[in-house]
């Protein structure tokens, strides 16, 4: 198996925090550039409906910068010594920016925290990991919070 781009997507939830392990060793393993996304939810575009922009925009803006300040802050342990990293902040929907992103820089795997909803949480947002299991362009690690810590 050839891998030379890894994609690991974080929402900085318990999850992510679980699959951020496999997503550095196989980093590690394969010698492999590691991108670390994280996507910020365009509520806009998701709800079809029309809000300020003034608000949402200053909203998106300090959520940008607080997310790249938390990618830096949480994850500098984790991805210590690895030479091949970069992290990036985008607005979107969550599954299809990572999936975009993923077909643009040609990522050959995606590890991505599988955080179980359930009842109407999962019926309004669906399951971002299940989505990009199913659409995305290469192989997907979906890394399950272990039952005996939820």
């Amino acid at each position: 198996m050839h891998i030379e781009r890894i994609l690991f997507a974080t929402d900085f939830s318990e999850g992510a925090a679980i699959a951020l392990p496999h997503a550095t060793e196989l980093a590690r393993q394969y010698k492999a550039r590691l991108y670390i996304l994280h996507v910020v939810y365009d509520i806009s575009r998701s709800s079809g409906i029309h809000i300020p922009h003034i608000s949402t925009d200053e909203l998106y803006k300090e959520t940008i910068a607080w997310a790249t300040k938390e990618m830096s802050r949480q994850y500098i342990e984790e991805t210590r010594g690895l030479q091949d990293i970069e992290k990036i902040v985008l607005l979107g929907i969550p599954y299809e920016e990572i999936i975009k992103f993923a077909e643009k820089e040609h990522i050959d795997m995606i590890v991505v925290g599988k955080y179980g909803r359930t009842g109407l949480e999962r019926l309004i947002f669906g399951s971002t990991a299940e989505r990009v299991v199913r659409r995305a362009p290469c192989s997907v690690t979906a890394v399950q919070i272990p039952s005996h810590r939820s």
